[in-house]
This record gives structure tokens, sequence and C-alpha cells, in this order.
């Protein structure tokens, strides 16, 4: 007999664009049952994907915490990650575990490391020797090659390809279609501006 392991309940914060990709992954996978979605007070009795209402906003967190054990962000960053920044501190100071998610229809490295709080969404490639770091957004169809370095609160926009032994700073954003050279550094807080060519370190 075959035992099903029962799935975990999580809590989303987020009602935008980046929150309905990040429903889909969960939706995908079989380890964690989404229950609960976390908006501003503008956004309660909103209705996301015509099926999840958003019930609770931020000041609801710490009630949240005492029911819920598992949350995920699903604010997107581009300008800069001070509100998923902000997000994550909060979440971990009320004692939540921020899981990694990963598309199952990325390919990932069993060699590579993600970080708590990340996710990988649809058609990423995820190279070996690749540590990604905490609460990190690798979104659809992005090449993270071998040996590269994505710090903590990064996030890699669509259709990026990131060649090996790069390292990306902390806090950085890299936008849709760029390409990054094998063995660059871009220092913290970088904006890499959509479809660029970036050949030297910054």
């Amino acid at each position: 007999m075959v035992k099903i392991k029962k799935q975990k309940s999580i809590i989303l914060i987020g009602a935008g664009g980046h929150a309905e990709s990040c429903i889909d992954l969960l939706n995908e996978q079989s380890k964690f049952k989404l229950k609960e979605i976390i908006g501003k007070k503008k956004e309660i009795k909103k209705i996301i994907l015509k099926k999840y209402k958003i019930k609770f906003c931020d000041d609801s967190l710490k009630d949240l915490s005492k029911k819920y054990n598992y949350a995920l962000i699903g604010v997107g960053q581009i300008k800069d990650n001070k509100v998923r920044l902000n997000i994550f501190n909060n979440l971990k100071k009320l004692n939540f575990y921020l899981p990694s998610i990963c598309s199952k229809h990325a390919l990932v490295s069993k060699y590579s490391k993600i970080g708590e709080g990340s996710v990988v969404m649809h058609g990423a490639i995820i190279g070996p020797n690749v540590i990604i770091g905490k609460n990190c957004i690798i979104n659809s169809n992005s090449i993270i090659e071998h040996g590269s370095r994505i710090r903590d609160n990064v996030h890699v926009a669509t259709s990026v390809t990131i060649n090996s032994s790069v390292v990306i700073g902390s806090g950085s954003f890299v936008g849709s279609g760029s390409v990054i050279r094998q063995t660059i550094k871009l220092r913290e807080n970088s904006f890499v501006k959509m479809g660029s060519i970036i050949t030297h370190d910054q």
C-alpha cells in the first residue's frame, strides 16, 4: 500500500502578477497546499485567478503565524528589493518557514543549491554547482550556467542567460533578455536593463 504524504499548509503574501505565478507553482506540486493569500487592505475580497479570495492583509500576519508554519512571498521586484526584503525579514521574525519552490518544468541540477524563500519558474535551467541565495526570483526560461553565484534577494527576470562562474551581488535586478558573460561580477544592488549584454564587471 502506497502511503500518501499529507500536504503542508502555506500562505502567500502578495496579490499581483507575480503572486499569480506563485499560485501556479504551488498548484503543480504536491508538498504544499495554498490556504490563504495576504494582500493590501484595499485588496481584501479581491478574487485572483477566478478562485482565490483575499481575506487578510499584512496586519493579520502575527495571528496567522499561530495557525500556519509556512509562507511564500508573492511580491515581485524591479526597481529595488526593499519590499520583498522587508516582507522576508518580517516573516522570519514571526517564525515562518520559507521553503524554496521550483517548477517541475524547470531543469535544476541536483548539484545546485536553492536558498530559502526562493522560487524557480517554468522553463528555467539551473546548472551544476550553482548557488542561489535566499529570497530570489529566477524567472521563466532563464539559464544560469555552472559555477555561478546568485546572492540573496536577487530577481533574474525572464529569458536571461547567465554564463558560467558569474557572481550577482545581493539585491540586484537582471532585466529580461539580458546576457551576462562568463566570470562577470556584479556588485550589490546592480540594475541590469532589459536586453543588456554585460561583458565587464560592474
